[in-house]
């Protein structure tokens, strides 16, 4: 089994992230927590609950962290893609979960789990990385005990928030700075370029809703997303970016990946929160004399098809 953890910020993609998760056998879903991003603290904080209640995991201990950015205010939320509650207006129509929280913080609740685990364990970053930036930051003797950090963000050619950058890296650059340029942890980032490409149909959807009662719940959370993905795409396309990472974090090396050093633009200008990868040679790396830190596996490709089914595989059982 595959020890896991999910920081989150739900949202329609997360949704589907948190689904996928919990309906893959050889997950051992070890917590949840939350930070702000898609919607507020509150807002993701419940819908997490409840989306974990719809697959009856009472067992999943959530912790709310970080409400706001590590050290400038967040611009603005995505209640334009997802929804005034992040679920497309329908976060009342999922149950309610009866255990609340757990008495802790959401980096406190990593901490704590990791120490515990009797093996490395991945960690799922899906929305803003204050929570993951800080963890790092004040518990560095824990990075020994994750296996891999797979990240939904970024963005290499184009973002979705500005010309340049993916709405989760722009939400906090300083943090995801922190985690994708500084720490020495094995990391791999699913940026948007990908994600975009995985994007699945009308079809899809209704293959979905027509596996059950839970796959009928995802499908119905998705009316503003697609509404807003008609106009970005130009077609009937929805993007699960967060599921895709998720399926990376389950399925190792279903996605195809390249090593390269990143930075993240921490200034206050247009390209704020864009990802700068060093795509060179290591050879032509080297011999321009400017030595960069370490790499992160960065996912550009897979088998799109391949991707997509594994998705509906899991999210219909």
């Amino acid at each position: 089994m595959t020890p896991l953890i999910i920081d989150t910020d739900p949202g329609v993609d997360d949704a589907f992230a948190i689904a996928l998760a919990c309906a893959s056998p050889e997950v051992d879903l070890l917590g949840v927590t939350t930070v702000f991003g898609n919607v507020g603290l509150a807002m993701t904080t419940r819908n997490a609950l409840r989306l974990l209640a719809l697959y009856g995991r009472e067992d999943v201990p959530v912790a709310a962290g970080a409400d706001r950015p590590l050290v400038f205010p967040h611009p603005h939320r995505a209640r334009y893609v997802h929804g005034q509650d992040g679920l497309s207006g329908l976060s009342d129509s999922l149950p309610e979960r009866a255990t609340g929280l757990a008495n802790t913080d959401a980096v406190s609740l990593l901490a704590s789990l990791l120490d515990r685990a009797a093996q490395p364990v991945t960690i799922v970053p899906i929305g803003p990385l204050t929570n993951i930036a800080l963890l790092l930051a004040v518990h560095p003797s824990l990075t020994g005990k994750i296996a891999r950090i797979v990240i939904m963000g970024g963005a290499m050619n184009g973002g979705n928030v500005t010309a340049g950058a993916e709405f989760n890296v722009w939400s906090d650059p300083e943090a995801a700075r922190r985690v994708l340029a500084e720490e020495e942890v094995p990391t791999v980032l699913v940026p948007m370029d990908l994600t975009v490409r995985c994007a699945v149909d009308t079809s899809w959807l209704d293959r979905l809703a027509a596996s059950g009662e839970r796959g009928r719940t995802l499908v119905s959370l998705t009316s503003v997303y697609r509404e807003h993905y008609r106009k970005s795409l130009g077609r009937d396309g929805t993007v699960l970016h967060d599921a895709v990472a998720m399926a990376e974090a389950i399925s190792p090396g279903l996605l195809k990946t390249s090593p390269m050093p990143l930075d993240v633009e921490c200034g206050q200008g247009a390209g704020r929160g864009m990802i700068i990868a060093d795509r060179r040679s290591t050879a032509a790396r080297e011999e321009s004399g400017v030595r960069r830190g370490r790499t992160v596996d960065v996912a550009l490709d897979a088998e799109l098809d391949t991707v997509r089914e594994f998705m509906l595989e899991r999210l219909s059982s």
